[in-house]
């Protein structure tokens, strides 16, 4: 992409690359210090990444945690979910009584320095900043595994990313690859259609959507807030195992039908063919991994041995009066074939969704900025480049750093830095 180089470069202090919760976060808290700057957004209409989930989509976390600077869900249901085009109005008004300065249609093809500057191109001319705040989200470059080129092409394959509604798919049986969020959520619309739905297990754990009297996410919310003062750090990013550990799969709850956990045994139960995890394709036949029934098991208790920990450990340092922890019931269920190879033709499977999540995209960036795992080397989202940042990244400073309660913090923290500078 070329920018037209016949007209003067647009000059701003500060220029915010995508429109999403961290981008009019960080407009709100630029304004607000009164730091001058532009908001650009590819996408040609507000709302972010939200519009590309599908139709019957709910989000996952509960009303009362959409918290962005200056604005505070005060609905009549906090604990209720808000459904898909609720979200892109929601945002739609929130830049607009922000007054965000946001450009749409307008994507940075390519970001470098330049005589102490910044300089931004765009299809819509040359941008020059002296400070440059990435936002552009971690749900950018959808990730297909390359053995994915092995399935015959009258087979139709799509991502999670475009999947919009089973009407969209050829009739016929429907393979779901991968148990994150999505996974577990589009296996339940394809069911709720009428589909044959085959789905393959990844390692993503299985969660209660409501523990000891309240919405999970409500304890996630205190633990990143508030569990270092009772010395429980286990989702604070210094705490992480390895930097890899910063694309650990959340817990699979649903937000719809008021919000409930989804778990894979009670899929099988419903019709549901499940299979290990995909290990490649030959010849129209699909090969999984022959470890169902411990794949099982091990998604199962990812749960009690993490977040169920650090959650009832909160409840006892802060002195909590919360209901007694529920046991997890003991589900031994298995279907009668693990089914570790799969013929595509004969099981009528026509399309195949790949759940598999997606990749960090700074492709645009021409800065020698980003670690072996793609990700923004930096402190508190002030990256080792001066005038460079980052915000809405996952476990930028803690698990929920990316979500809409917490990404207003860190876009506080640098736009402070910023007005320093």
């Amino acid at each position: 992409m070329q920018s037209n180089l016949e007209e003067p470069d647009t000059r701003v202090n500060t220029l915010v690359i995508g429109a999403g919760q961290a981008g009019l976060a960080t407009s709100y808290w630029l304004t607000q210090f009164g730091v001058e700057h532009q908001v650009l957004e590819r996408r040609d209409a507000l709302g972010g990444g939200w519009q590309d989930r599908w139709d019957s989509f709910y989000l996952n976390t509960p009303n009362f945690s959409f918290v962005l600077p200056g604005l505070t869900y005060d609905g009549p249901d906090p604990d209720a979910f808000l459904a898909r085009d609720a979200v892109i109005d929601l945002f739609r008004d929130y830049a607009q009584r922000i007054a965000a300065p946001v450009q749409l249609g307008t994507e940075a093809a390519r970001i470098a320095r330049a005589g102490g500057h910044f300089s931004v191109e765009t299809a819509s001319g040359r941008f020059t900043a002296e400070n440059v705040v990435l936002a552009n989200g971690a749900f950018q470059h959808p990730r297909i595994p390359a053995a994915s080129a092995g399935i015959p092409g009258h087979v139709h394959q799509l991502h999670s990313h475009d999947y919009r509604n089973p009407q969209q798919l050829p009739d016929g049986a429907v393979l779901v690859v991968g148990t994150g969020q999505s996974g577990g959520q589009i296996t339940e619309d394809l069911l709720a259609a009428g589909r044959d739905v085959h789905l393959s297990v990844s390692s993503c754990p299985e969660a209660p959507r409501r523990y000891r009297g309240q919405d999970t996410f409500y304890w996630i919310l205190q633990i990143n807030l508030h569990g270092p003062t009772y010395g429980i750090n286990g989702l604070q990013v210094e705490q992480l195992p390895s930097p890899a550990a910063r694309f650990m799969c959340n817990p699979l709850v649903s937000g719809n039908d008021g919000g409930h956990s989804i778990h894979l045994r009670e899929l099988g139960r419903r019709g549901v063919r499940l299979h290990g995890r995909f290990e490649g394709a030959d010849d129209g036949a699909l090969a999984f991994s022959d470890d169902l029934p411990g794949r099982l098991a091990m998604v199962e208790a990812g749960f009690g041995q993490r977040l169920k920990l650090m959650t009832d450990a909160y409840i006892e340092a802060a002195g909590i009066d919360a209901p007694a922890a529920e046991q997890p019931q003991n589900d031994t269920w298995l279907p009668a074939a693990s089914g570790a190879r799969l013929d595509l033709d004969a099981e009528n499977i026509t399309s195949v969704i790949w759940a598999t999540g997606y990749g960090l995209d700074f492709s645009f960036l021409d800065i020698p900025v980003l670690d072996k795992w793609n990700y923004p080397r930096h402190s508190r989202g002030v990256t080792e480049v001066a005038g460079l940042y980052a915000v809405g990244l996952p476990w930028l400073t803690r698990h929920a750093s990316a979500t809409l309660a917490l990404v207003g913090e860190d876009a506080q923290y640098v736009a402070e830095h910023i007005a320093a500078r």
